[in-house]
């Protein structure tokens, strides 16, 4: 069965939201980069290839089902933050975006009976479990040792060991 006209489009608005999730985490590689925290711009680094690795699997499915994707323009995306806390709280927050986008999709999957694409779906809410988790751990580590430089080279050293 092929996708519908309306599921095609929803999941090329997501494969643009899986871009520029992309270039923002690369906006805070350079950041992090920037204030010498190497660690934490790898772990940016790898953040935003896994970002592109979600959009082109989205990307051959909708190809997959004959639908067609269309490119859209990614917004430029913000480039200092005020702290490392602050810069990891808003990857928090937008990983809570992203998965508010993907229960979307899977809303209308359900709404169109679209099984395949809703089974589609299904590895992107677990991925979104681990986004929030990972983010937010990270938060959580950074709220532990605010004020400690010690700590923070500490979290450096451990953020650059991510595979």
């Amino acid at each position: 069965m092929k996708i519908s006209k309306d599921m095609a489009s929803a999941l090329n608005k997501q494969i643009n939201e899986e871009i520029s999730s992309g270039y923002l985490y690369m906006a805070m590689a350079a950041y992090f980069d920037s204030i010498s925290l190497k660690g934490f711009a790898s772990w940016m680094k790898k953040q935003a290839s896994e970002e592109w690795g979600h959009a082109m699997k989205m990307y051959e499915f909708v190809f997959e089902r004959g639908g067609s994707v269309v490119m859209e323009k990614i917004e430029t995306p913000q480039a200092k933050w005020a702290s490392p806390l602050a810069a990891f709280e808003d990857a928090h927050k937008h990983e809570m975006y992203i998965t508010e986008k993907i229960d979307g999709l899977v809303k209308l999957a359900r709404k169109e009976n679209d099984i395949a694409t809703e089974n589609f779906l299904q590895w992107y809410i677990s991925e979104q479990v681990e986004e929030e988790a990972s983010t937010d751990e990270i938060v959580q580590k950074l709220k532990m040792i605010e004020g400690s430089k010690n700590g923070l080279y500490m979290l450096d050293k451990e953020l650059f060991s991510r595979k």
